[in-house]
């Protein structure tokens, strides 16, 4: 892969879905001013990938296995404070966008709209701009006056970001030893954590650990 001329902003893509993925390269490599240097397959790849490709931009889905697009922008945010994040989503959900907000991504694209706002949003986001959907502006505005009339704050996360991978993995069906053997962790731990998120979510089993993680977005329904 040639590297990109100076003053292109160098793009790591990060989905599941190789002709997604396709798809949108094709939209972003159209521009003289935007170059996919390299693409992942879910969010761990994409956190392998910006160690080994200096890039600019991640563009990550915001779904993806293993390790899902949020959870991809807290570790690339910590690890690479330069580097712009945008979220890629099929869904038009608040609690996703509050959630990539709070991960550090710059923007939250629609895949329904990429064609459109895509572009928009890469250069926006390396200019230092939030980009965000019209729904999205309307659903945080609504969201702020809310908490404002209640006299409340943005709840803090419930879960410690090591807390949601395991949750991810366990609503994803993996058994505790496939779950230790994946974080590099022992499956003691495992049990911990699995105790540890019952007891704070208030919840007794695995079906309704999974499916407190669809409504949190580490997981599709």
């Amino acid at each position: 892969m040639n590297a990109p001329e100076p003053g292109v902003t160098r793009i790591l893509l990060a989905d599941d879905h190789a002709l997604v993925r396709r798809g949108v390269r094709l939209i972003l490599d159209g521009e003289p001013d935007l170059s996919v240097v390299a693409e992942a397959g879910d969010g761990a790849e994409a956190v392998a990938a910006a160690r080994e490709h200096p890039v600019d931009l991640a563009v990550l889905d915001v779904a993806m296995p293993r390790m899902t697009g949020l959870q991809a922008a807290r570790e690339l945010s910590a690890r690479h404070p330069g580097l712009r994040i945008l979220i890629l989503s099929m869904y038009d959900n608040e609690q996703y966008l509050f959630e990539a907000l709070k991960a550090g991504a710059s923007g939250y694209v629609l895949k329904s709209v990429a064609d459109r706002d895509l572009v928009e949003a890469c250069r926006a986001a390396m200019r230092g701009e939030p980009f965000l959907y019209p729904g999205a502006v309307t659903a945080l505005i609504r969201s702020y006056l809310d908490r404002v009339r209640q006299g409340g704050d943005i709840p803090e996360r419930v879960l410690t970001a090591r807390e949601e991978e395991v949750l991810k993995l366990v609503a994803e069906g993996h058994s505790s030893k496939e779950i230790a053997e994946t974080l590099v962790i022992s499956v003691k731990t495992v049990e911990r954590h699995r105790a540890n998120m019952l007891h704070k979510l208030g919840l007794r089993d695995r079906l309704e650990l999974t499916r407190y993680a669809i409504r949190a977005g580490l997981i599709e329904p």
